[in-house]
């Protein structure tokens, strides 16, 4: 298909901008649905018209999701300044060490239970098992052989 011209800058189809940007057609419809990228002009016929500006944008949007921003986030990140680019990457970075913490936590709890079934605290590894506490034991209670 030819490149469309307007002004003194190439403009792109919606094809070319997909394929530049490394993504579907879909995908760039999806965004301009969202709001992320604004709605380009049209040719008479209707074809859409995409200049470098759209290009750029679109390339923002997919790092920004590269580096864990959801769609809303990205959308209040534009148009980019640095200041809220900033703001949101350190923000970003805070959320993350949150959920490391919290994973850390849950793995140090799963080290220690397998460590008491290793040994031998059935009524630990079994009450798990089962997701409530053996009858008649208490926590930390170990089984006992008759």
């Amino acid at each position: 298909m030819a490149r469309l011209r307007i002004l003194d800058g190439v403009t792109r189809t919606i094809g070319e901008l997909a394929e530049a940007a490394g993504v579907a057609v879909d995908t760039v419809r999806f965004y301009e649905r969202r709001g992320l990228l604004p709605p380009p002009p049209r040719t008479p016929s209707g074809y859409r018209q995409y200049d470098d500006d759209a290009l750029d944008r679109l390339r923002f949007i997919l790092r920004a999701k590269e580096l864990g921003f959801t769609l809303a986030e990205i959308d209040g990140l534009m148009p980019a300044r640095s200041t809220a680019v900033r703001s949101a990457a350190v923000a970003k970075i805070e959320a993350l060490d949150a959920e490391a913490a919290e994973l850390a936590r849950v793995r140090a709890r799963l080290e220690l239970l397998v460590a008491r079934c290793d040994e031998g605290d059935i009524v630990t590894c079994e009450a798990l098992s089962i997701g409530a506490r053996p009858r008649g034991g208490s926590p930390g209670s170990r089984a006992v052989a008759s």
